[in-house]
């Protein structure tokens, strides 16, 4: 097993290739130990080269919305009823700390991530920035 440092696309093209030759290798033996350690420098490179911004917290809400197969409705407690829910879904309505908090503990979402900035959609295609 020789493992070198992903330094180039090239590098990281050779490791990818690798890793699925030995992908499925028997737990325990050189090449599952070799998965393991390619498994970890692909996933820097990546973090590095290829990174994925964390969704605002609007679509954050959608997902965790979809994953949990939640409805509006199933959010009145938390926003404050079905036309505030349609509201800040639809972003033209901010989360409020109060919301925010609720969120956090319904959808098991991190705080930081409600918190996040996002604009407000003015209903006529655009959006308002509330500078």
């Amino acid at each position: 097993m020789i493992i070198k440092p992903i330094k180039t696309e090239a590098d990281y093209f050779k490791a990818l290739k690798r890793l699925e030759v030995i992908f499925s290798a028997h737990p325990g033996s050189a090449e599952s130990d070799e998965a393991d350690v390619l498994g970890l420098l692909i996933d820097e490179y990546e973090k590095k080269h290829y990174p994925i911004d964390a969704p605002d917290p609007i679509e954050a809400i959608k997902i965790r919305m979809e994953q949990m197969q939640l409805k509006q409705a199933d959010l009145v407690n938390e926003l404050g009823g079905k036309n505030r829910v349609s509201e800040i879904l639809n972003r033209r309505r901010r989360l409020t700390i109060q919301m925010i908090r609720k969120l956090t503990y319904r959808l098991n979402l991190s705080p930081e991530l409600l918190i996040g900035d996002y604009k407000l959609n003015n209903g006529v295609g655009g959006y308002l920035n509330e500078d």
